[in-house]
């Protein structure tokens, strides 16, 4: 029944806003654009986790993505590959695909992706010699504490918009996603992971208005525009998420957002204090400026830890600072040049 308190002009533009999500949401689903980059060779696979070889005559380097959306975010398109770019301008990328949980990785917890799988591409990737290690989100969590467990694997770490402060700069926000473990307990206990869906549900708490304003946005672009590509490029990869092993989700949720153990100090893997004052090696902290996944004021933190950290604020999101249009000259040259001078 409508509310006849809503002034006519109102209600005329919720009507027009409703219209606008649902334009959206049909251009996006009808787009012929579909990604068809093929992977490169697999140099090691163990479980469900490859490490796929990009190739390259420079200095090697391993991207550690998170365990929540799929490895190819750094490859995601033909000119939008930070991978690929690398690879023909001064690198050797390896990019670590942590692959879709089976029976084996559903029982991991952190410490078994640190210092099981991780150090184990990290050394299988470093048999000549050390090798630059590159965390991107979530995942530069684990290449720190990675780092800090085998320096002597690694000549340098990159941290790409990686969040340390789980309580900057609203812990509210925190604890609110932190609340919702006890409501995921069935779904964790179901099949032993916290399903893409939920994954999902809990993005969206962070940020409600956040979706129905990119689709609302989407319907007033060109279909035919790079810049629609680009959209479902990235949707069609945020839409292609990978569940979370249980024990690891309620460490996350517990741990880093409810109890902030990074900042405190409190995060252990395989029993070690996550330290990032004991890192002597050289870091490289990109903290993109318009980033509402990672808020920089979570991911600078970082930056002032590192003893020889060289601090790099591209003015971007989070995504578009690897995959964007700017990102060659916004992230990729800088990365490049600090790679190729270590």
């Amino acid at each position: 029944m409508p509310d006849w308190s809503v002034a006519p002009a109102e209600v005329a533009a919720n009507f027009a806003a409703d219209g606008d999500l649902i334009a959206g949401i049909a251009a996006y689903r009808r787009h012929p654009w579909h990604r068809d980059l093929p992977d490169p060779p697999v140099s090691w696979q163990e479980g469900e986790t490859r490490l796929l070889d990009y190739g390259g005559s420079g200095p090697p380097v391993l991207f550690v993505p998170s365990l929540i959306n799929r490895a190819y975010v750094l490859d995601l398109a033909p000119g939008r590959s930070m991978l690929r770019w690398l690879s023909d301008n001064g690198a050797r990328p390896l990019l670590l695909d942590w692959g879709w949980p089976g029976p084996e990785e559903r029982s991991f917890t952190l410490t078994d992706y640190i210092a099981g799988r991780l150090e184990r591409a990290l050394a299988a990737a470093a048999q000549s010699g050390p090798v630059v290690l590159a965390g991107y989100c979530m995942g530069g969590l684990l290449a720190l504490a990675a780092a800090l467990r085998r320096p002597d694997l690694v000549r340098g770490l990159a941290l790409l918009a990686t969040p340390w402060d789980f309580h900057a700069p609203d812990p509210a926000r925190a604890r609110q996603l932190a609340g919702a473990l006890p409501l995921l307990e069935p779904l964790l206990g179901f099949n032993g992971t916290l399903p893409v869906d939920a994954l999902q549900y809990l993005f969206a708490m962070a940020e409600p208005d956040g979706i129905a304003g990119k689709y609302r946005g989407f319907a007033q672009v060109d279909q035919t525009s790079e810049r629609a590509v680009q959209f479902v490029a990235i949707e069609d990869w945020l839409n292609d998420g990978v569940p979370l092993a249980a024990p690891v989700a309620r460490e996350c949720l517990d741990g880093w957002y409810g109890r902030n153990t990074p900042a405190t100090l409190a995060w252990r893997v395989a029993g070690q204090n996550v330290d990032p004052a004991r890192l002597r090696l050289p870091a490289f902290v990109a903290v993109p400026a318009r980033d509402r996944i990672v808020p920089p004021e979570s991911a600078m933190q970082l930056a002032g830890l590192l003893p020889a950290a060289t601090l790099h604020q591209p003015g971007a999101g989070h995504i578009g600072m690897v995959a964007g249009s700017h990102a060659a000259k916004g992230l990729w040259q800088p990365l490049r040049d600090w790679i190729t001078a270590l």
